[in-house]
């Protein structure tokens, strides 16, 4: 049963500059549920609505406040980014994650997102018999450790635990490690999946040992119950939209994985028995099942302090790299997602009541569709290979003009292209220049569209077109590289470190800006929005229901439908 719990938006923001936790028991939420879907692009759950039971998406999209514009507003859309974005309310130039990886000079080399030596995980994490992970950003980190220091700013959960005196139960769930760690903040408490272990894990930046809960749930196997069974599909194959494209040429054909139903998972002694799981809807249901034991033995929305959980559901991102958004896989993961949403939505109601719990669902990012796919619908798009930039013939007369007999380009790993700072020092050539000058040449090449310099950058000296600033929003003077590459739209490169993927993120055209944005629950009345919206918008929203100060970064507004929902 739902009632309304109609807050006042002018007192609501006279709230927000309090420093204390303001709002009286009966106008606070029980529970902030954040809800991530990696990898879900604005209109992907519509697609399949029809198919969906009452519970799960249905719920949110008629029940809830539904934006029908929301979009991220940096160009660099990775898992990484969106996530901060999402936690802070502040644009990747403000809380510093402005790539899955970068450079980092110091260290002279790559380094991982929210990689910290300092913080080795809990427990030993090294099943010799485990194959390295499909995701080839966490083979750039050094050490298992992890922890949200690289976070530049505060999160909305952290704001909770400061408005809480520390008193707020704060939890962030994940298959991926970045994206339980950077929505939990500085001041909760995140748990992810190792496909090494096939556990959930922690790092010691958060406990000294594991809760006796978490030890006792990763000791019964839950991994087990796929052993030696297949990922199906859900419903009658004939109701698939996809239902006779199964075997499309562009999927990614993974060793003992395939591309055709049923994909088996086989057995745990396989060594990619657990990479299978997250590329299949097994890893959300992991998810789910570990975020409801979180809340049986945490005692979460328990009491009158507003707790957190933020829970991000990976399954879309795997599949729809493997085997593009507009395949077989993709349907009837989203039809199995729309399932697992309804699993989690219902055990709330039950164990907390929707009408005590506050839910926001949004995505990191959207996605792009696979190249050979358009190119069989009638668009002549096809993938990028930046490999050979540096001997491009502009870029071979370009350092014969320099006096380099050495490649200039060091590395390219999305979205930036780093020089050899070095050799350019040796030269006694100013830096700026010879960013232009590359610039200009790799802007001429094949898939370019714009090629932006940290030079200009930092300097102001770009257009005042959209692009550009989406460009300048993800630039972080002290991580950045030397130049910013964007892609034409509906390109990128399809080669991850050697894994030939269907379809990629990461570029700041639509498709991958546009993700779903909807609260709900907490008595809120459905309603549709269609102004554009910004995903920096929702943890000051956030801050303005529970009459809390919004994080230290956050460039946000707040979005009135959302908190004076009359």
């Amino acid at each position: 049963m739902f009632f309304s719990k109609k807050i006042n938006l002018s007192l609501a923001l006279l709230l927000v500059s309090n420093t204390g936790f303001a709002l009286s028991h009966q106008d606070t939420p029980k529970l902030i549920l954040q809800i991530t879907v990696d990898q879900l692009r604005g209109d992907m759950p519509y697609r399949y609505l029809d198919k969906m039971g009452k519970g799960g998406f249905k719920y949110l999209l008629k029940k809830g406040v539904v934006y029908k514009d929301a979009h991220h507003n940096h160009a660099n859309t990775e898992t990484i980014v969106g996530h901060a974005t999402l936690a802070t309310g502040a644009l990747p130039a403000v809380h510093g994650m402005i790539g899955n990886v970068w450079y980092d000079n110091k260290l002279g080399r790559l380094v991982y997102n929210i990689e910290d030596a300092d913080y080795p995980l809990l427990s030993v994490d090294a099943d010799v018999n485990q194959k390295t992970e499909i995701d080839p950003t966490q083979r750039t980190a050094k050490s298992s450790g992890r922890s949200p220091r690289n976070i530049q700013v505060s999160t909305f959960s952290d704001e909770l635990a400061i408005a809480t005196n520390g008193k707020a139960k704060i939890f962030g769930v994940s298959v991926k490690d970045r994206g339980a760690v950077s929505l939990a903040g500085h001041m909760g408490k995140a748990f992810w999946f190792s496909k090494k272990s096939g556990e959930f894990v922690t790092s010691q930046y958060y406990y000294d040992k594991y809760p006796d809960w978490v030890t006792d749930w990763n000791k019964a196997k839950p991994t087990k119950q796929y052993h030696q069974k297949n990922w199906t599909l859900l419903q009658p194959l004939a109701s698939y939209e996809f239902a006779q494209q199964d075997d499309q040429a562009w999927e990614t054909k993974f060793p003992g994985f395939g591309r055709i139903f049923p994909h088996a998972y086989g057995d745990m002694s396989n060594g990619y028995f657990n990479t299978f799981l997250t590329l299949s809807p097994a890893g959300d249901e992991l998810t789910l099942d570990f975020a409801k034991a979180l809340v049986n033995n945490e005692q979460l929305g328990q009491d009158n302090i507003p707790d957190y959980l933020s829970v991000s559901f990976s399954s879309t991102d795997y599949v729809g790299h493997i085997f593009g958004p507009s395949s077989l896989e993709a349907e009837d993961n989203l039809l199995r997602l729309d399932k697992t949403l309804a699993n989690l939505l219902a055990f709330i109601d039950r164990k907390i009541g929707l009408d005590n719990t506050l839910i926001v669902l949004a995505a990191d990012h959207g996605a792009a569709e696979v190249p050979a796919y358009l190119a069989s619908l009638g668009m002549d798009t096809k993938p990028v290979t930046p490999k050979n930039w540096d001997k491009s013939p502009g870029m071979k007369a370009l350092k014969i003009q320099f006096g380099f007999d050495e490649e200039l380009i060091k590395s390219y790993f999305h979205p930036y292209l780093y020089l050899d700072r070095d050799l350019v020092s040796r030269k006694k050539l100013s830096l700026a220049q010879v960013q232009k000058a590359v610039a200009m040449e790799v802007a001429k090449l094949d898939g370019v569209a714009v090629a932006v310099t940290s030079s200009d950058l930092e300097t102001a000296n770009i257009p005042n077109d959209y692009v550009h600033t989406l460009v300048a929003n993800n630039h972080s003077s002290n991580r950045s590289g030397d130049i910013y590459i964007v892609l034409e739209s509906h390109r990128f490169v399809a080669d991850m470190e050697g894994l030939t993927v269907a379809a990629t993120h990461g570029s700041p055209w639509g498709y991958d800006t546009f993700v779903p944005l909807v609260f709900a629950g907490f008595g809120l009345d459905d309603k549709i929005v269609h102004q554009r919206v910004s995903t920096t918008d929702i943890a000051v929203t956030l801050s303005a229901i529970l009459g809390i100060k919004a994080p230290s970064g956050a460039q946000g507004i707040i979005l009135e439908d959302a908190v004076n929902n009359d």
